[in-house]
C-alpha cells in the first residue's frame, strides 16, 4: 500500500467543508506545499486515497479539470484566424515593400492582354498580335533567370532600376510604332526590348525569406499570402487591361501598365532596409540552380501546372461561349481565382503538417482530381461551382512548390531559383493555352477541359515520379 501511494502522481484537489459527522474527532487537515508543483495539498488523513476530488460547489470534478493547466486534459487556446498574417506584417518594413510591389505586379499581369488587344485592334490581325506576344514571352523566359542571378549577386535595387528603365524605353517605342503604323518587324524588336524585367514576385518572396529567415511558420504564411496576391493580380490585371483598351483607346492598356510597372518597381527598390544583402558568388552557388535534381523536379511539375492554368482559361472561355453566355467569361474565370485565394488564405493560417514534399504531392494530386468533374459540366450553373472547387486545389500546390524552391536553392541563388520556377510556369501557360486552343478547334468546346485534365495528370506523374529524389535532396524533407 505504501508503495502504491508513493507511485501515484500528486494531483491537486479542491478542499471543501466537511460536516462534523464526517470529520468526527479527527483534527482538521492542515495544508502544506507540494515542493514539486508549488501547490497546496492535503496531509494526514485527508491525503489518502479518499473520495474523488470535487469542485468548490461539491460536484465531482471532471477528469480534465484535475490535471495541470498545461497537461493533456486541457485544450490549447484557439488562435485567431488572422493571427499568422498579423505576425507576418509585424516585421518592420514588411507592409511597405508589399504595397510598393503591388502596383508593379498588377501591371505585369496587364502586359500580355494589353499587347494582344492593342495590336489586334489597330492592325486587325490576331496572328500578328499573338506572334509579337509570344516573342516577348520567349525573351522573358530567357532573360528572367539571368536577371535573377544579377539580383542575387548585386542586389535588388541595383538591377531592378536600370532594368525597368530599359523596359520603359521599349514600351514607349512599342506604343509609338503601333500608333504611327511602323513595319511589323519593328513590333517584334520593341517587344523583345521591353521584356527583360526582374520578377517583382520573386524579389518579394526573397524579402520575406530574409525578413523571416529564422521562422519557418512565418515563411509558410508568406508563401501563402504571395500566392493570394498573385491570384488577385491575375484577376484584376487582365480585366483592367481589357477595359482600358476597349473603352478608352487601344494603347491605353499598355501605357497604363508601363507607368504602373515603372512606379511600382522604383517604390519597391526604394525600400532598402528590407532588401536582402547581395550574396557573393561561391563554389557551392556556382552554376544554375537547376543543377539541383530536386529543383528540376519542381520546375518540371511547374511546367505542367502552368499548362493547367493556360489551358483552363481557354477551355473556360470556349465552354461559356458554347453555353451562350460569352459575356460572363471573365466572371466565371474569376471564380476559379477566388477559390484559389480562399484556399491560400486558409492554408497559410494553418500550421504546417508533414514534410514539404508530402504537402506538394497532396496538392498536385488534389489538383488532378478536382479538374476531372469539369469534363461533366453541361451548363453555366454546374461549371461555376466546379471551377471554384478546382481553383481551391491550385493554391496549396503553388505554396508548397515555392516552399520547396526556397529550400532546394542555395541562399546565394534564391532570386534566380524563384525566377526559374516562374519561367517554367510562364512557358507552361503559353503551351497550355495553345494546346487547349487546338483541342477546342478540332474536338469542340465541350472537349476543351481534356487539355487541363491531361496537363494535371502529367504534373502528378512528374511529382510522384520524382518524390524520392525530392526527399533525398538537401532541404527536401
Amino acid at each position: 500500500m505504501i508503495l502504491f501511494l508513493a507511485s501515484r502522481p500528486v494531483v491537486p484537489t479542491v478542499r471543501r467543508p466537511q460536516s462534523g459527522a464526517a470529520r468526527g474527532a479527527a483534527p482538521t487537515p492542515r495544508t502544506t506545499t507540494d515542493t514539486a508543483l508549488g501547490r497546496p495539498r492535503g496531509t494526514g488523513a485527508a491525503s489518502g486515497p479518499g473520495p474523488a476530488p470535487r469542485t468548490v460547489d461539491g460536484t465531482p470534478a471532471p477528469a480534465q479539470q484535475i490535471t495541470d493547466d498545461r497537461g493533456p486534459g486541457r485544450r490549447p487556446p484557439r488562435r485567431p484566424f488572422l493571427a499568422p498574417y498579423r505576425r507576418l506584417f509585424a516585421a518592420p518594413g514588411a507592409l511597405a515593400f508589399t504595397l510598393a510591389a503591388l502596383a508593379g505586379r498588377v501591371a505585369g499581369a496587364m502586359l500580355g492582354v494589353s499587347m494582344v488587344v492593342m495590336i489586334a485592334t489597330v492592325r486587325d490581325s490576331y496572328a500578328l498580335a499573338g506572334a509579337v506576344s509570344a516573342t516577348g514571352l520567349a525573351v522573358t523566359a530567357a532573360t528572367g533567370p539571368l536577371l535573377g542571378r544579377l539580383v542575387d549577386c548585386h542586389g535588388q535595387a541595383r538591377v531592378a532600376v536600370p532594368a525597368v528603365a530599359v523596359f520603359a524605353l521599349g514600351a514607349t517605342a512599342t506604343l509609338l510604332c503601333v500608333h504611327y503604323g511602323a513595319p511589323a518587324w519593328a513590333l517584334f524588336v520593341c517587344a523583345a526590348g521591353s521584356s527583360g524585367v526582374p520578377s517583382l514576385g520573386s524579389m518579394t518572396r526573397a524579402r520575406w525569406a530574409d525578413v523571416h529567415r529564422d521562422d519557418a511558420a512565418a515563411r509558410h504564411t508568406a508563401n501563402s499570402f504571395e500566392q493570394v496576391v498573385d491570384e488577385v493580380c491575375f484577376m484584376a490585371g487582365p480585366a483592367l487591361a481589357m477595359v482600358l483598351c476597349t473603352a478608352v483607346f487601344p494603347e491605353a492598356g499598355l501605357a497604363t501598365a508601363a507607368v504602373l510597372l515603372v512606379v511600382g518597381t522604383l517604390l519597391f527598390a526604394a525600400q532598402r532596409r528590407t532588401e536582402p544583402p547581395p550574396q557573393p558568388r561561391t563554389d557551392t552557388a556556382a552554376g544554375s540552380p537547376l543543377r539541383s535534381p530536386g529543383l528540376r523536379i519542381v520546375v518540371i511539375t511547374f511546367l505542367a501546372t502552368g499548362a493547367v492554368f493556360g489551358s483552363m482559361e481557354v477551355a473556360t472561355v470556349a465552354a461559356v461561349e458554347s453555353y451562350g453566355h460569352g459575356s460572363a467569361s471573365s466572371a466565371v474565370l474569376a471564380l476559379q481565382a477566388a477559390g484559389s485565394c480562399a484556399a491560400g488564405l486558409v492554408f497559410g493560417a494553418l500550421p504546417m503538417r508533414g514534410s514539404a514534399v508530402t504537402r506538394f504531392l497532396a496538392g498536385v494530386a488534389a489538383m488532378a482530381v478536382a479538374i476531372l468533374p469539369l469534363l461533366t459540366a453541361t451548363g453555366l450553373a454546374t461549371l461555376a461551382p466546379l471551377l471554384f472547387v478546382a481553383g481551391m486545389a491550385t493554391a496549396p500546390t503553388m505554396i508548397s512548390g515555392m516552399t520547396l524552391v526556397h529550400r532546394l536553392t542555395p541562399p546565394a541563388r534564391l532570386n534566380e531559383g524563384m525566377t526559374t520556377a516562374y519561367t517554367g510556369l510562364l512557358i507552361g501557360i503559353s503551351a497550355g493555352a495553345a494546346a487547349a486552343g487546338w483541342t477546342v478547334d478540332h474536338l469542340g468546346p465541350t472537349a476543351g477541359y481534356t487539355a487541363p485534365a491531361t496537363a494535371a495528370a502529367l504534373a502528378l506523374l512528374a511529382a510522384a515520379g520524382g518524390a524520392g529524389r525530392l526527399r533525398r535532396s538537401p532541404g527536401g524533407a
